[in-house]
């Protein structure tokens, strides 16, 4: 028989070089990532190889936040003598905005959008705000309100791959008073408290009927949620229950509580969310981040179903989504909410305006460039002091498109008109919470804006809003 002419040395090197190739040829064929809209369902990592690995990174996520913040405001706790939130809380005042070296105000104030944005001047603090890690997003809860809830329901809101960013003195009063549409004579129906799942029954007892008791149990109900559920990708140390609507909406209003917007993608391009408060919310006609909510039984019920988890409907339905039942469940929850109302403001009359026998001549000079030079009253109409509808800004006219800790500022879009009732009580301000003071607010919008105000009438702007 006659033998073959390869050797085995050389019958091994035809067979590497065959594996080598066809391994070039399996890289070289390689399809790139494409964009998804889509979060990873399945997991891979194990919990403890994630826990481990983001705890790590938790420091230096946070030392480059408030870097950030550093290079943008004065984080002083400038608190004013003689204007407080409606519990007492005293008002941060001034304008915490750092300017480049070599500019003022008036100097801005003098430029086009298009000088500010080829010089590079647009303050810092005025672009857009990331979440404190962009990259991860996220509900992030003030430490305040983390101590709370966890003294009240053993129920830990401790992330460990990030913390809330802003210094305590730049956010609401907590807890905020608690104002009902059908009870004015209660004052703070909260009577000083937390309003939870452990105490509204015998906060609200006698004073709502048995559906808006509903409604609000619900409200104060752990239900699960992207970052705080039962999953290996949950970002608690253990199991959570979840969150409530009232961890972020604190005793219906607002304790500054942060995340990201569920309805872009991909994630730099996701808006960070202040959340708003919820006073008032009987007299708005739009819900949700972009608005597209026509009513609060909407909001109500989206919430739940995707809001929860990024918008989502398949992690959703892995994490554990609370489908609420229409005609009661949700019916409930818009009911209370429905009756909750702007805090007292004595100064105004039943037009929403200025009592000139109560008012100082700084506040009535104040109302007469809210409705004339300061152009505020466009938008911002009495006695709410919203239009309710959107308005894009176009603030990209001012810089350029920049990445910025993980966030891409481009543009803003449309953004709805916030009512100004009950204002001094809900800093921080803008939708992602950027403006720190009203003070920064009035320099934003009058930059934006291109008003031209001078010193004198920007602090009577802000002496008018002081008492809406």
């Amino acid at each position: 028989m006659r033998k073959s002419s390869s050797t085995p040395k050389a019958t091994s090197l035809v067979i590497l070089a065959g594996l080598l190739g066809a391994s070039a040829c399996s890289l070289a064929q390689q399809p790139t990532e494409q964009p998804t809209s889509y979060s990873a369902v399945r997991i891979t990592e194990s919990f403890e190889s994630i826990r481990t690995r983001m705890t790590a990174d938790k420091a230096a996520v946070m030392q480059r936040q408030h870097d950030l913040l550093e290079q943008r405001y004065d984080l002083g706790n400038h608190a004013s003598s003689d204007v407080t939130m409606s519990l007492g809380k005293p008002v941060q005042e001034g304008v915490r905005i750092k300017l480049p070296a070599g500019v003022t105000w008036d100097k801005l104030g003098a430029m086009t959008p298009a000088q500010i944005r080829t010089a590079g001047l647009f303050p810092a603090g005025m672009l857009p705000l990331p979440h404190p890690n962009q990259a991860e997003g996220g509900i992030a809860f003030p430490q305040f309100h983390i101590d709370a809830i966890n003294a009240q329901e053993q129920r830990d809101l401790t992330r460990f791959d990030l913390d809330f960013d802003f210094p305590d003195h730049f956010l609401p009063e907590f807890p905020a008073p608690m104002y009902l549409t059908t009870r004015p004579d209660l004052g703070d129906a909260s009577k000083g408290k937390l309003v939870t799942i452990e105490n509204y029954y015998e906060l609200f007892n006698g004073v709502l009927n048995p559906k808006q008791i509903e409604g609000i149990r619900l409200l104060v109900t752990p239900f699960a949620q992207q970052q705080y559920n039962q999953t290996e990708d949950r970002r608690t140390v253990r199991p959570s229950r979840g969150v409530t609507c009232f961890d972020c909406h604190a005793n219906g209003h607002t304790n500054a509580a942060t995340h990201l917007v569920g309805d872009i993608r991909p994630q730099e391009f996701r808006h960070r969310l202040d959340t708003p408060t919820l006073r008032g919310v009987n007299i708005q006609r739009l819900y949700g981040s972009q608005r597209a909510l026509k009513t609060l039984e909407d909001f109500t019920e989206f919430e739940q179903r995707a809001a929860y988890f990024d918008g989502d409907p398949v992690m959703a339905t892995k994490k554990g989504a609370n489908v609420l039942e229409r005609g009661s469940q949700v019916q409930a929850m818009a009911e209370f909410e429905e009756l909750l109302d702007f805090p007292p403001a004595p100064k105004l009359g039943i037009d929403g305006r200025l009592d000139p026998a109560l008012a100082t001549d700084a506040e009535l000079r104040g109302q007469k460039l809210f409705f004339g030079k300061a152009e505020c009253a466009s938008c911002h109409v009495p006695p709410y002091y919203t239009d309710n509808t959107m308005h894009n800004l176009k603030t990209e006219r001012f810089f350029a498109p920049q990445m910025i800790n993980g966030r891409m500022a481009s543009q803003d879009g449309p953004i709805k008109t916030f009512p100004l009732r009950g204002i001094k009580d809900s800093p921080p301000y803008l939708h992602d919470g950027r403006l720190l003071t009203l003070e920064d607010t009035v320099e934003f919008f009058n930059l934006v804006l291109q008003t031209k105000l001078t010193k004198d009438e920007k602090l009577d702007l802000v002496a008018f809003m002081r008492q809406l």
